[in-house]
Parts: C-alpha cells; sequence; structure tokens
C-alpha cells in the first residue's frame, strides 16, 4: 500500500497530494485533473505506472516500487518561459536526490558525464534527465493543457528508478537500488516535494530563470566535453560549451563555430557516436 507525504515545506506552501499503488501515468491524471477544473498545486505520485511515457510519445516504463509523480500547476508566465520549468525540475529533483544520498558515497561519471565539479555523482543532463554515475537514473517531461477556466496548465511529470532501472535501453540506466541506496519511493517524494517549493520560489514566475540556469549548470552533466546530438537521425558532434539563456544546449564545432540546439537526444564522450 503507497504511503505518500508531503514534506513539511510543501504541506506548509499548501500542495496537495493524491497517492496511487498504481496508476496507467500520473500525467494523464493531472491532465485529466486540469480539464475538471482542478487549480492545481497538486501532486499526483504513484508506485506503479501502466501506460507512462516520456519524451515525443516515448514509453516510460515504470516497475512496481518505483516513483512516477507528476505536479500540477498553473503558472503566470508566458508560454516560452514555462518551457524552462524542465530546468526548474532538475534542480529539484536533483536537490532532492542528494539529501537522500548517504554521505561519502561519490564517484565520478563516465567520459564527462560527471557534474561540473568533476565528481558529482548526481548530475544533470540536458534537456531532461537525471544521471547517477553516468547512467540515467530519472526524466522530466513537462506537458500543457488549458483549464476549464482557460488558464494555461502545466503538469510537471517526474520518474525516477528506485528499485529497478528498465531493461533493453540503448543507453545506461541505474536505480538507488542497484547504487546500494535503500530508500522508497515514498522518501523520494517526499525530499522532491521539499526540494521543488525552492526550486519553484527560485523560478520566481519565470522572473528567476536566470538563477534556475546558473543552478542547472552548476550541476549539469558534459560540460567542457565531446558531445554529439542526434536528431531525426542527423547527429551533429562538438564541444558541449554551456546552456545559453534561453536554456538551449550550446555546442561548438571543430571550426569554433556555435550552434544552438532546442532539441535532440545527447550523447557524451566515448558513447557521442551512438545513435539513438
Amino acid at each position: 500500500m503507497a504511503q505518500f507525504r508531503l514534506g513539511t515545506k510543501a504541506r506548509e506552501a499548501g500542495y496537495r497530494l493524491a497517492g496511487f499503488d498504481a496508476i496507467g501515468s500520473t500525467n494523464t491524471e493531472a491532465l485529466a485533473a486540469a480539464a475538471a477544473g482542478d487549480p492545481g498545486d497538486i501532486w499526483f505520485a504513484a508506485l506503479q505506472q501502466t501506460a507512462g511515457r516520456g519524451r515525443r510519445g516515448r514509453q516510460w516504463h515504470s516497475p512496481p516500487g518505483n516513483l512516477a509523480a507528476s505536479l500540477l500547476i498553473v503558472p503566470d508566465a508566458s508560454p516560452e518561459t514555462v518551457a524552462t520549468l524542465g530546468f526548474a525540475a532538475g534542480v529539484a529533483l536533483n536537490a532532492g536526490l542528494s539529501t537522500i544520498l548517504p554521505s561519502g558515497m561519490v564517484r565520478i561519471g563516465i567520459d564527462g558525464a560527471d557534474g561540473a565539479d568533476g565528481r558529482s555523482r548526481i548530475a544533470l543532463k540536458w534537456p531532461n534527465d537525471v544521471l547517477a554515475d553516468g547512467a540515467k537514473l530519472a526524466g522530466i517531461l513537462l506537458e500543457a493543457t488549458r483549464t476549464a477556466q482557460g488558464y494555461q496548465a502545466i503538469v510537471v511529470g517526474i520518474g525516477v528508478n528506485v528499485v529497478a532501472a528498465p531493461e533493453g535501453l540503448p543507453y545506461p540506466a541505474t536505480s538507488l537500488n542497484a547504487l546500494g541506496i535503500e530508500r522508497t519511493a515514498e522518501d523520494v517524494f517526499e525530499a522532491l516535494s521539499d526540494a521543488w517549493v525552492d526550486a519553484f520560489a527560485l523560478w520566481n514566475d519565470g522572473n528567476g530563470v536566470s538563477a534556475v540556469l546558473e543552478r542547472w549548470r552548476g550541476s549539469a552533466a558534459g560540460i567542457g566535453a565531446p558531445v554529439a546530438i542526434s536528431q531525426d537521425g542527423v547527429v551533429r558532434r562538438g564541444i558541449f560549451e554551456t546552456i545559453d539563456s534561453s536554456g538551449r544546449l550550446i555546442i561548438r564545432d571543430d571550426d569554433g563555430a556555435r550552434h544552438p540546439i532546442t532539441a535532440g537526444d545527447v550523447h557524451f564522450g566515448a558513447t557521442a557516436s551512438a545513435r539513438s
């Protein structure tokens, strides 16, 4: 039986929670709530998803015991600015996960996929993944809809591999359990719900985007390292230079030209020749 609980900061900030043992998709549940007139600031969390999805319509596998969580919010910002909430979610997830990692358990990521400090066990991968020791631990998916009153609502979907990582993926994946961290999905959610309060306050209705991006860069995987971006079968290679003020990935090619990337699958270092 799921025993999800909000953190103290989340409760004090007025967030609500609906918890499930299993559900088709927490994002779908949140979108339905928005359509039904829910005012937002509500989390939907589950121990298992049977019809989860990720970027570009891909399936997001979530076996029993992993965390699937979606937050419905109605932010006061333009659609362009709202798109940067994915970075706020990354900052929150990074902070939440870091609070439940045992002290002294820090390793170097693989092939430039470590954090900017060169030794972070948890690192953020553009645009919406969280890595642990260079392997995917969690993912983020933003979806937009309209409330019954016509306001723009955003669903921030987050999936964390707590007990197991999906098999047969074209990239490395891991779980907290595989890392030797014995915490439950409920523990992860509680930490995440509190960390979100801080990250959302930093975002500040879009006025704090630059501060969020600065925090994100501080835990980014692969800055300064070789990178390959796959976009619809076309691969662009170069050096991952930075994330610009709009959240675009900037790569520098062999000729020194800088190219902004708005979407694509990212591969680092020795895996930069991989195809998604």
